[in-house]
């Protein structure tokens, strides 16, 4: 199956730090990567890398096919590459839908009324179409976090990234989370997924990649990552 993404040695570091460190790994169009490790193993950083908001010192990083290694945020993300934040900080003072029409107007290059019918479908999609008119800075952890997805879903993504969207919810409401997640992966949009929360994750993903200190410790199935000695070793701070 043709990669939607390749990451080739890439490595980036801050002086004496290294943080991504000759990182390699493909992802085929259409599946849902889970990402793994512990605090400070590089894993947003990653993600800072495959958006361009970082720049690696060396590697390449190819997306659909084209050499993006030098390709600004901008560009990537009008290309197909929609992410959502760990911490969501949306437009406190603009309505939900008003969040949205921003994200698609801007992550995709058009006016607004050619994207207001997709806003109400993607706000529709994530559950948020109650609360469309209300603003932003009102909204409950679990709809900020819905919003965050959903402002990255406007961008129409080929490639969607989610950065612990999982983190601080109930687990209710993790449950219905993963839900909606579940549908966009059905749709066909290639997801990479950090989490903490395993058992959401592991709900929604097919492989599993495992980072510490900024290297790819282990990537394949769930169930054989998990049952790795050097995963529950780095990951769950045990030793076995």
């Amino acid at each position: 199956m043709t990669p939607i993404l390749s990451l080739q040695n890439v490595t980036k570091s801050f002086g004496a730090l290294t943080v991504a460190d000759g990182v390699s790994f493909d992802v085929p169009k259409g599946q849902a990567l889970g990402i793994i490790g512990p605090n400070g193993a590089g894993k947003s950083t990653l993600f800072n890398l495959i958006t361009g908001n970082l720049s690696p010192n060396a590697g390449r990083i190819e997306y659909d096919g084209r050499d993006v290694t030098k390709a600004p945020p901008m560009q990537r993300c009008l290309s197909g590459i929609g992410r959502s934040f760990q911490i969501p900080q949306p437009f406190d003072r603009m309505t939900v839908f008003e969040n949205l029409l921003v994200s698609a107007t801007h992550g995709r290059g058009l006016p607004e009324r050619a994207v207001t019918d997709d806003c109400a479908e993607v706000l529709e999609r994530t559950e948020l179409i109650e609360v469309a008119n209300r603003p932003a800075g009102g909204l409950t952890l679990l709809q900020r976090k819905r919003l965050e997805m959903a402002r990255a879903m406007a961008t129409r993504p080929k490639l969607l990234l989610l950065d612990e969207i999982a983190g601080g919810l109930t687990e209710a409401e993790c449950v219905a989370l993963v839900e909606t997640i579940k549908a966009i992966h059905a749709e066909g949009v290639t997801i990479i997924w950090i989490e903490h929360v395993l058992h959401a994750l592991n709900s929604v993903v097919e492989r599993l990649l495992v980072l510490d200190f900024g290297k790819v410790i282990g990537i394949g199935a769930p169930d054989a990552i998990m049952a790795s000695k050097e995963v529950r070793e780095i990951y769950l701070g045990i030793e076995v």
